[in-house]
């Protein structure tokens, strides 16, 4: 099972993806767990090696009855990379996941290659209001607080709806160790990561929520944003949990400000690579073997700039783009396009499920002959590939 021991407390983790590409750890708010980042998980595994634990006294890990501090959770992840033999990482938290990555970044700065601070902030008083809500859920449970706690994750409009990661967030509250949550309330109260700001000299992206009430810019993103020399800062129309909230605008501030850092190849360099990604090395050859002098610049303008800086946009998946590429063929009729990036579509992701449901759309919406020339065109495809009749 994935579990580290640390001070006699274990800890859960999950390690996915491929190895050998950038590890990005990911840290949660308090009274969540782990299971908080998986819209982000699609996205982020086509890059990185992705970490993410629960937070001791959270999740799967143990809860030991204590009043927990900041140093304390910071070094849970330091030893749970040492444990993984991880020596650098990016790190992203959002709430408490942000506070212990201010810490992690001041005080052992050559672990932490990149860090992304989502509504969070480096000290929240009163005091008071901590030790309230630590007195609520050991007395009362954690449906003491569940109700206030999930107005401040999400905006009401989210709320009405019945939004599903809502729904999953406010299980995860109840189900949060009430002893594990009062310890984190702990580390929080007693924060004060303002002084250690200076410290960080990291690439640092600062994500805020504007309907966000308990980390509100004021007082506290703008503070991460001024006192963290070159900090950039992302505002996104989301309360307190902007990862759930909105989901896709997140991931995309996230790829585009670790990517800008992770990659510095021309984007020539970067076109040629997802060409032979996509299309394969013998498509891509037999086009540099027919270039010339006069049709030699042309090739090099689409492989930088269609592929190499639109193709390689961390904003939409692979998947979608060829999606989006057959519809736009389709309506256009550019058939031999069209061909293209169905035959390379199916020798990858593209299953005849996404055909159907993509060219049904170019019926409505680009009328039905053009749909019924691609729908030749696909089953066509399907037939080679599988050698054996689709039908029509």
């Amino acid at each position: 099972m994935p579990f580290i021991t640390v001070d006699k407390t274990r800890l859960f983790y999950r390690l996915e993806g491929i190895d050998g590409k950038p590890v990005l750890v990911l840290s949660h708010s308090i009274g969540t767990d782990h299971g908080m980042w998986e819209p982000q998980m699609p996205d982020l595994l086509s890059r990185f090696q992705v970490l993410r634990y629960d937070t001791r006294g959270h999740g799967a890990s143990d809860a030991p009855a204590a009043e927990y501090s900041i140093e304390q959770l910071g070094h849970d992840v330091l030893a749970l990379a040492d444990t993984l033999g991880i020596p650098q990482f990016a790190f992203c938290g959002l709430s408490l996941g942000g506070m212990i990555g201010q810490w992690l970044a001041a005080k052992d700065p050559n672990r932490v290659t990149a860090l992304i601070l989502a509504n969070s902030s480096p000290h929240h008083p009163p005091p008071s209001n901590w030790d309230t809500r630590r007195k609520i859920v050991l007395e009362q449970g954690m449906p003491g607080i569940t109700d206030m706690a999930m107005q401040r994750f999400f905006s009401p409009e989210t709320l009405a709806r019945g939004d599903a990661y809502a729904a999953s967030i406010r299980s995860l509250l109840l189900g949060t160790s009430p002893v594990g949550y009062a310890g984190c309330c702990s580390a929080i109260r007693d924060m004060d990561n303002r002084k250690l700001l200076a410290d960080i000299r990291i690439p640092t992206l600062v994500i805020s929520g504007d309907r966000d009430v308990s980390t509100p810019w004021t007082g506290h993103g703008e503070v991460l944003a001024r006192d963290i020399p070159g900090a950039q800062a992302v505002h996104l129309p989301a309360a307190h949990l902007s990862n759930l909230e909105r989901p896709r605008s997140f991931t995309s501030a996230v790829l585009n400000f670790l990517e800008a850092r992770n990659d510095s190849s021309d984007p020539l360099e970067r076109g040629f690579a997802i060409r032979r990604a996509l299309l394969g090395d013998r498509h891509v050859d037999r086009s540099i073997s027919a270039s010339n002098d006069f049709n030699r610049d042309f090739q090099s303008l689409i492989t930088r700039y269609a592929w190499g800086s639109i193709w390689t946009r961390p904003g939409l998946s692979l998947r979608i783009r060829r999606l989006l590429v057959l519809a736009i063929a389709a309506s256009l009729g550019r058939w031999e396009e069209f061909r293209l990036h169905l035959r390379s579509g199916l020798e990858h992701e593209l299953e005849p499920c996404d055909l159907k449901e993509v060219l049904l759309q170019v019926a409505i919406y680009a009328g039905v002959p053009a749909a019924n020339t691609a729908f030749h065109e696909a089953t066509a495809e399907l037939e080679k590939a599988s050698g054996t009749s689709q039908g029509t």
